[in-house]
C-alpha cells in the first residue's frame, strides 16, 4: 500500500443528518469489511443544529476508523470537503452525502477505477434520479452548460459521489460553492484523466433537502467565476485586452463613420446633422471609454500577477527511485 495508511478515505459533509448517520455508518462498515478494504470515515459537522455531532462522537468512540471534525458554524459544503481532503490519508478519496441518497455499495467499483484503471477522478452519474422535476430539469440544463464550457464530458457534475487520487485532492482548493465544479478545478490543475460511472440513486429517507432555488443562481455565478479563473487567472490581459480592443475599435469605427458621413454630405451639399445631435456619437464615445478602461484593468491585473510571489507556484508530480 506504499505511503498510504488506508485503501480509502471517505469524506462526508454532514448538516443536520442525525437520523441517517447510524444507518450510513453501518452500511459503509459492512461494504468495507466485505471487500477487505481498510478505510477511514471522515465526518465533517458543518455547523449542525441538531444532534448530529453527538452521533458522530458516539460513532468515533465505537469505531477507531471514524474521524469527527466539527465546524463552529455552517461554512458550506465546499469548506467541509476541503477540510476533509486535507485530512485524508487513503490512497483513494471518495466523497458522498450523508443523507443516504448516495449508495456506499458503489465504493469498491470506484476504488477499482482509480487504483486499477488509472483514472484520476471518477464522477458518479445518477442516470436514474429520484428527484422532482423542478430539481432534475434545471440540473440537466446546468450540466449541459458546464459540459460545453469546460469540455469535460460528464453528465452529472454535481453528483456528491466521486472518487479521487489522493494527490489530486491535495493539490486543489475548494472554496465558496465550487464543490459543484471540482472536475473543472482538477482539469485546470493538469488532472485530465476524468471518468464517469453510473451510480445508484436513492430517494431521501429522512428529513428534507437543504438546497433551494438559490442554488441555481449561485451555480451560474460560480460557473462564470470558475471559467474566468481557469482560463484567464494567469493572463487576465487576454480577456480584458480582447474585450477592450473590441470595444475601442467599435467606438472608433462608429466615430469615423459619423465624421465621414458628415463630410460626404457637406461635399455633396446635402442636409447635415451636427455630430453632437446624433445619439450614435455618444454611444461611440462610451465604447471608446469602456475600451480604454478595460485595457487599464488588464494592465493592472497583469502588474498584480507579476508582483505576486506565488506566480510560479506550479504543481509538480515527482517520482524518484531510491
Amino acid at each position: 500500500m506504499g505511503k498510504f495508511e488506508k485503501n480509502v478515505s471517505l469524506v462526508i459533509p454532514v448538516f443536520n443528518e442525525e437520523e441517517s448517520l447510524p444507518e450510513l455508518h453501518a452500511w459503509i462498515r459492512r461494504v468495507l469489511d466485505q471487500h477487505a478494504l481498510t478505510g477511514e470515515i471522515i465526518l465533517i459537522d458543518d455547523g449542525c443544529t441538531d444532534g448530529s455531532w453527538n452521533i458522530i462522537s458516539e460513532l468515533s468512540d465505537k469505531d477507531p476508523d471514524v474521524v469527527g471534525i466539527r465546524f463552529t458554524r455552517n461554512y458550506g459544503k465546499s469548506a467541509a470537503l476541503h477540510t476533509g481532503f486535507q485530512q485524508a490519508r487513503g490512497e483513494v478519496v471518495i466523497t458522498l452525502d450523508a443523507d443516504l441518497q448516495d449508495s456506499p455499495d458503489e465504493i469498491p467499483g470506484l476504488v477499482h477505477m482509480i487504483r486499477e484503471e488509472g483514472w484520476q477522478l471518477v464522477s458518479g452519474w445518477k442516470k436514474r434520479r429520484h428527484d422532482p422535476l423542478e430539481k432534475t430539469i434545471p440540473s440537466r440544463f446546468f450540466n449541459y452548460i458546464t459540459r460545453v464550457v469546460s469540455g469535460i464530458r460528464l453528465h452529472d457534475f454535481n453528483c456528491g459521489l466521486k472518487a479521487y487520487q489522493n494527490q489530486l485532492v491535495k493539490n486543489i482548493t475548494v472554496y465558496g460553492e465550487l464543490h459543484r465544479y471540482i472536475p473543472m478545478l482538477a482539469k485546470w490543475n493538469g488532472y485530465t484523466r476524468i471518468g464517469e460511472r453510473v451510480v445508484e440513486h436513492h430517494a431521501r429517507k429522512y428529513g428534507k433537502t437543504k438546497f433551494g432555488f438559490e442554488r441555481y443562481i449561485k451555480g451560474f455565478l460560480d460557473l462564470l467565476s470558475i471559467t474566468f479563473m481557469t482560463r484567464f487567472s494567469k493572463n487576465p490581459m487576454h480577456l480584458f485586452g480582447s474585450l477592450g480592443t473590441l470595444s475601442f475599435l467599435s467606438g472608433f469605427g462608429i466615430t469615423a463613420f459619423i465624421i465621414g458621413d458628415k463630410l460626404y454630405r457637406q461635399y455633396h451639399q446635402q442636409p447635415v446633422r451636427d455630430v453632437v445631435e446624433q445619439p450614435l456619437f455618444f454611444l461611440s464615445l462610451i465604447a471608446l471609454l469602456v475600451g480604454v478602461q478595460l485595457f487599464l484593468t488588464g494592465f493592472l491585473a497583469e502588474m498584480t500577477i507579476q508582483n505576486n510571489p506565488n506566480k510560479s507556484d506550479y504543481l509538480i508530480a515527482e517520482k524518484r527511485n531510491a
